[in-house]
């Protein structure tokens, strides 16, 4: 039986997701209430951030695998359903899984 492919897989129902560090291999999990540039502070990653409202576009990061929620004001809806780019400061996971170029 293979392992389901996470960055495939619908959010979970209680609104968490994992978050997965390409360039460290750490995944961090990403509470229904935390952003995702939070739970990597809290884990101690310093990411390059301003506005924290997804408008200046300071902490945005490259997407490798999964679907971003988009919750910016920054990326235009060309580049946001492109999902490979996101404003880790205020936008989310439509997947259980994302894997951001970290």
């Amino acid at each position: 039986m293979s392992t389901p492919d996470l960055t495939q897989t619908p959010i979970s129902a209680n609104g968490s997701f994992e978050v997965h560090l390409q360039k460290s291999g750490q995944t961090l999990k990403v509470g229904k209430e935390q952003s995702i540039l939070s739970a990597l502070q809290d884990a101690g990653h310093e990411v390059p951030f301003s506005c924290s409202q997804g408008v200046c576009g300071t902490c945005l990061t490259q997407v490798i695998a999964g679907t971003p929620d988009h919750w910016d004001m920054f990326l235009t809806p060309e580049e946001q359903a492109t999902n490979t780019q996101m404003l880790i400061c205020c936008s989310r996971s439509q997947t259980a899984r994302l894997v951001l170029d970290l």
